[in-house]
């Protein structure tokens, strides 16, 4: 369980929270889904492929298997090529059917809101389990993945290189009620203007308060 510690919060790094949460309100993840089984579904799918490309598979997905009882009886070859596209598909197809499985039989087709439950999932690590939580249900939490994990390193708010301890270092300071809109808000700028190539700094609505700008 991560817990936070005594580290207190710099000026500069909360007004760049607020700026970077003004500069990008919506905290809706850039996937398509209509329920929260089917955003786990497609965070799951998104790992190591981009959200573009699972928002073109999910509508043939969820047709075939829109509820997590067809999901969890679905035929594991059937699934793969519907998902071939996203990669790692057959790990993704063995994941999604065991979690829809479980959801159905464990949690009566309600996608479970607790970090323990959801990380029991399979294919559902923390990044996955608080995207679905701060969602859909205003949990706090940090969310690293790597557009978060550039900019925040960027702005000079954390020196840790690894997700877990990036989140457990930002959890310590980031105030509950800014982590959620803030995991998105970064995100958001990572893939509008903090690009891991030829970052757009110029153009960049923070970069006078940036080190790294």
């Amino acid at each position: 369980m991560i817990t936070n510690s005594d580290r207190q919060a710099s000026p500069l790094h909360l007004s760049l929270i607020e700026k970077l949460n003004r500069l990008h309100p919506d905290t809706t993840p850039m996937l398509s889904f209509r329920n929260p089984f089917e955003l786990l579904v497609a965070v799951i799918l998104s790992a190591q492929c981009t959200d573009a490309k699972v928002n073109e598979v999910t509508p043939v997905l969820f047709r075939a298997f829109p509820d997590p009882a067809s999901l969890g009886a679905a035929s594991l070859p059937v699934v793969e090529r519907i998902i071939y596209s996203t990669g790692f598909y057959h790990e993704k197809a063995l994941h999604i059917i065991a979690t829809a499985a479980l959801i159905h039989s464990t949690y009566a087709d309600e996608v479970p809101m607790g970090m323990e439950e959801l990380t029991a999932l399979p294919g559902v690590g923390r990044k996955t389990a608080n995207v679905v939580r701060g969602q859909v249900a205003g949990l706090p939490g940090i969310i690293v993945d790597t557009h978060f994990k550039r900019v925040t390193r960027r702005l000079g708010m954390t020196e840790e290189t690894e997700p877990l301890k990036i989140e457990r270092d930002l959890l310590s300071w980031v105030p509950e009620m800014l982590q959620y809109p803030f995991s998105m808000s970064a995100n958001r700028h990572g893939r509008a203007y903090c690009h891991a190539r030829n970052p757009r700094c110029g153009e960049c609505p923070v970069q006078k308060l940036c080190p790294s700008g």
